[in-house]
């Protein structure tokens, strides 16, 4: 049997892992054939005695009713003989008709007695066949039960090798899509959900020695277990909660004029869903001509500073006296667009833009020099306004954008994966720009959306991209996934799943900002630590509520089919997700469970199961029909699982 134990699996860079599949190659038996046993029969030491007298009875029985008219009729004869004799004696009648009488007399008295005789003696011959007979039977039943006992040894044979087959085959099998694809869309899903999805995603990811950006939109730490399990694993992850880390985050820093203009220009479009690309084309202008006037290396404040100034708000004299702007460029950019119609326009575009931008002011002003580390994760603060939120992450996804935009294609796709969750809270144009920039990078991007909004469907598997699946509250919204997958197809959900789904408590807490502990001593960590199962184990909600359940749960459980209708797509557990891509042979519809515990059972593979059922095809042939043995063992064991693989 393959050794499928995760310690000693390995994952593969080239795949991108979204869970695992719960499938029976080998359905369960039942119960064992029941063993045929001999009908009751009387105890072997008095049954032939008592049945043979029983039977004589019967007989003698029968008989004497039959011959009882016999018997009379010769008693008659040989009275009829007796008083012949006695009249020839007594002279009444001649001896001679005397002895007439008695022959006849004699010999039919005679025939009688024969007559009894020969039926006694069928009596005695239809015990004895009646013996025979039970005895032929007796042979015979023993005969028939000597070959149901054959039979049975055979069948339970069978099943031996069936129970021993179900009981020792895969039972989950790594649900991934090659990194060929661009893109993963995930629609719908709960909070818990998404942090199991992230984690496992992560982790793997993680293993595979790649890098991982998260953007956390969504307000609900869903990255928390990543962390974690990367820490226990022996990486630093760098954590920014924004606006607190506001001023120590760096990104966009070192972006030209003409690219800081363009995040800024979408930046403040965030609240203006209206706006048109010559809309944001204008904003754009404005900023670019007011970033030449502040020249290289200009800060929010001063880009802030200038726009006030431009729109004639405040006291020009505070930018001054703070060293915001010179008086040269208070100057040149009191002239920039002249006078006129036009300048009322231009006030008031740099009015809306200066109260925008105002909310990334302290951008960058604390930047402090960073560790390396392969884990990266920026999200919002729950506790910060709706729109300052959309403002900030707006600003990271459009700075990420410039910054992938002048990178170089990377040598292997995925080995820089950015994860946006909560991506329909950007514009439609940030996400087009986002995910241009990767594909032409070559960087692995993981898109979550909450609902299907029309902004959402029309970029839903766009290109070449895989789409996920999980739990849809909207009615309308498991409408459109349901037409999306195809209501046709049937998929399997393990009891173990809902089990779990039902029993994890949701997220509490927030992320722990690490950015703003880095003049602290760092926490020495075990680097030899390299055990991801335990680790999951250890770090995760989810492997402890995993751990709780017993090992025979863990390893069989039943499960149940359904259709892929909306109902269905509103009741899905947790962590199942409904992973839909397209191969040379089709698309595939598969039903998988993304919780990262899974990778600690037993009977977890990490490879597909078209891969594990064609190998053992491969080497055991008759396992097609369910006939075969067990599938042997495919080969020795892969090294065990480290997170300091590829590490910088």
């Amino acid at each position: 049997m393959t050794d499928v134990h995760p310690e000693h699996a390995q994952l593969q860079a080239d795949r991108i892992y979204l869970g695992w599949q719960y499938i029976l190659l080998h359905p369960d038996p039942g119960p064992p054939p029941k063993r045929p046993s001999p009908a009751e029969e009387p105890p072997p030491a008095a049954a032939p005695d008592v049945a043979e007298q029983d039977l004589l009875r019967r007989e003698r029985r029968q008989e004497d009713m039959l011959n009882q008219p016999v018997r009379i009729f010769r008693t008659f004869m040989l009275v009829l003989a007796v008083l012949i004799l006695a009249a020839a004696i007594a002279g009444y009648l001649g001896w001679s008709f005397a002895l007439a009488g008695l022959t006849a007399t004699g010999g039919v008295a005679a025939i009688c007695s024969y007559a009894l005789v020969q039926g006694d003696r069928a009596v005695k011959y239809r015990v004895l066949e009646q013996q025979a007979r039970g005895e032929r039977q007796r042979e015979e039943r023993d005969k028939e039960l000597f070959r149901a006992q054959e039979e049975h040894a055979q069948r339970y044979r069978e099943w031996q090798d069936s129970k021993e087959r179900h009981d020792r085959q895969l039972t989950w099998y790594a649900v991934a899509v090659p990194d060929e694809i661009d893109r993963i869309d995930v629609a719908g899903g709960t909070l818990p959900g998404w942090s199991a999805l992230i984690t496992l995603l992560g982790a793997t990811r993680l293993y595979s020695g790649g890098h991982l950006t998260v953007l956390d939109l969504s307000e609900g730490a869903i990255a928390k277990d990543l962390i974690e399990l990367a820490r226990k694993g022996g990486d630093d992850p760098l954590v920014w909660v924004l606006p607190v880390d506001l001023p120590k985050l760096d990104l966009g820093a070192t972006l030209k004029p003409e690219a800081f203009a363009d995040v800024l220009a979408h930046v403040v479009s965030v609240s203006e869903e209206h706006r048109t690309t010559r809309d944001l084309s204008f904003d754009n202008a404005i900023l670019e001509r007011v970033l030449e006037v502040l020249g290289e290396n200009a800060t929010i404040s001063q880009v802030t500073a200038a726009l006030r100034a431009l729109a004639q708000v405040g006291d020009p004299r505070d930018d001054l006296r703070f060293g915001l702007i010179t008086a040269t460029q208070l100057e040149r950019i009191g002239t920039l667009f002249g006078r006129g119609v036009s300048d009322r326009v231009v006030i008031e575009r740099a009015w809306a833009l200066e109260s925008q931008l105002r909310k990334l002011e302290t951008l960058g002003t604390e930047a402090v020099r960073l560790p390396p580390a392969r884990l990266r994760v920026v999200s919002m603060d729950r506790q910060a306004g709706v729109f300052g939120n959309r403002v900030l992450g707006t600003y990271v996804a459009t700075a990420l954008t410039h910054i992938l935009r002048q990178s170089a294609a990377s040598d292997r796709p995925w080995y820089h994966t950015i994860i946006v969750a909560g991506a329909d809270k950007l514009r439609g144009d940030v996400l087009d720009r986002l995910m241009d920039a990767c594909e032409t990078s070559r960087t692995g991007l993981v898109l979550t959306y909450r609902s299907l909004t029309p902004t959402v469907r029309e970029r839903l598997g766009r290109g070449h991209a895989a789409v996920a699946f999980m739990r849809l509250g909207n009615a309308e919204d498991a409408r459109v996934a349901s037409e999306h997958v195809g209501t046709e197809h049937r998929l399997e959900l393990a009891q173990l799943t809902e089990t779990i789904s039902e029993s994890l408590p949701g997220l509490d807490g927030g992320y722990t900002s690490t950015i703003s502990q880095m003049d602290d001593d760092r926490e020495a960590r075990d680097e030899s630590h390299a055990d991801l199962a335990g680790d999951i184990t250890e770090s995760t909600e989810w492997g402890r509520t995993a751990d709780k359940i017993s090992e025979k749960e863990r390893v069989l459980q039943r499960s149940r089919e359904f259709l892929v209708e909306p109902h269905q797509l509103q009741q899905l557990p947790t962590t199942s997700v409904i992973v839909t891509d397209a191969t040379a042979q089709g698309r595939r519809v598969r039903l998988a469970d993304a919780n990262p515990a899974i990778l600690t059972f037993p009977k977890t593979t990490l490879g597909e199961l078209e891969e594990v059922r064609e190998a053992v095809l491969a080497l055991d042939p008759k396992a097609r029909d369910g006939d075969g043995e067990p599938p042997p063992n495919l080969g020795p064991p892969p090294p065990r699982l480290d997170w300091r693989k590829g590490r910088q």
